[in-house]
């Protein structure tokens, strides 16, 4: 369904933190809610987080606006720092950040919410 793997993380540690994306598209029906370009703060807790794809697949993804979100700061050695991906009809997002650990300000940042908000535009319009 998606293209890619996901690998250990290049330093082959468990990594529990909030980190910093770039928002890749709002073509999606998890992205519509975002700015284009804009950076949200999501947590991550992973181990094996390194997103890897061959040359050929990474082109496909760009050329095609499917890379979703992208690491500021990549923490886990993926390629092309790519933290989410879609599938080729855009109704699959794979995405190793939590957005469901950033609804609530108390958890530092309620980023996470406008993908939930994303879905829900989208499911009323349907």
């Amino acid at each position: 369904m998606l293209p890619g793997a996901l690998l250990r993380n290049v330093d082959l540690k468990f990594i529990s933190k909030t980190i910093d994306l770039k928002l890749g598209t709002t073509d999606s029906v998890f992205t519509s809610e975002y700015s284009a370009a804009q950076r949200v703060q999501i947590p991550i807790a992973h181990h094996d987080g390194n997103y890897t794809a061959d040359a050929e697949v990474m082109a496909r993804l760009e050329g095609d606006n499917r890379i979703a979100f992208t690491y500021v700061d990549n923490p886990n050695g993926s390629d092309g720092s790519v933290a989410g991906i879609l599938s080729e009809n855009r109704r699959i997002l794979g995405m190793m950040p939590h957005p469901e650990r950033a609804v609530d300000r108390q958890h530092h940042s309620a980023d996470g919410q406008r993908l939930f908000a994303s879905l829900m535009a989208q499911m009323a319009a349907a």
